[in-house]
């Protein structure tokens, strides 16, 4: 497991899981391919993760899902460093339960239950601080540091949902899981599932298209005059 645990590197293209031995690596080791499935290649680490067909076929696994549950923390965390942080608890922890695992599932289905598991520690222990600490609300959505008003605005607006209708969305808008996979990691009825993001939906086309009060130059100006009059009055 040490030696899988060595390629937990998020942010770099560049990076290449090499820490196990070459001798390790006979060209007759059976690498995984493109067409190997995710299935395949966890079942793969689980009959034979201390050899190198076992770390390479976790390896691929963490190559496919490192930014996609990136991604996932991301944008539910409004630092970085958290994200990353989650996202290789995530990886230790299905590396530690590897013994437990059976494909009754697709694999992504499994990695966002306990990616999203993980994620909920996370906050009830950031709520745990805040009532000691006296700190700001640690859950709310990320801060956005771009210049784009439209990104903006939806992200705001997805903020602004109830909280389950807004997970429901995001699992089936970004991470693209299906409706029975969304329903499995909250723990839902499929029905339900459906219901909310149909909520969901709604709830943002009326957020969105709810009519924003501009202020003109002029009108400033005028106000500004007025503010100016009152208090020489």
């Amino acid at each position: 497991m040490q030696q899988a645990m060595s390629v937990f590197v998020l942010n770099s293209k560049a990076a290449k899981p090499v820490d196990m031995d070459e001798e390790s690596r006979s060209c007759d080791t059976e690498q995984p391919t493109a067409h190997t499935s995710d299935e395949q290649l966890m079942l793969a680490y689980c009959g034979g993760h201390s050899d190198a067909s076992g770390i390479a076929a976790f390896n691929e696994l963490f190559t496919r899902y490192k930014q996609p549950l990136f991604g996932f923390f991301r944008r539910r965390l409004a630092d970085p460093a958290q994200a990353e942080e989650l996202t290789q608890e995530t990886f230790i922890v299905i590396l530690r339960s590897s013994g437990r695992y059976e494909p009754t599932a697709l694999f992504r289905t499994y990695l966002y239950s306990i990616g999203f598991t993980i994620l909920r520690s996370h906050r009830r222990k950031l709520a745990f601080r805040a009532l000691f600490q006296s700190t700001a609300d640690t859950t709310r959505e990320p801060a956005m540091h771009t210049s784009i008003e439209a990104d903006i605005q939806i992200r705001q607006a997805v903020g602004r949902l109830e909280h389950i209708d807004r997970e429901v969305l995001l699992l089936r808008e970004f991470e693209q899981l299906s409706y029975a996979e969304i329903a499995r990691v909250l723990g839902l009825p499929v029905n339900t599932v459906r219901t909310r993001l149909f909520r969901a939906r709604t709830a943002l086309h009326e957020i969105l298209s709810a009519p924003v009060a501009r202020l003109s130059a002029a009108t400033l100006a005028e106000g500004a005059t007025r503010v100016e009059l009152k208090e020489r009055s």
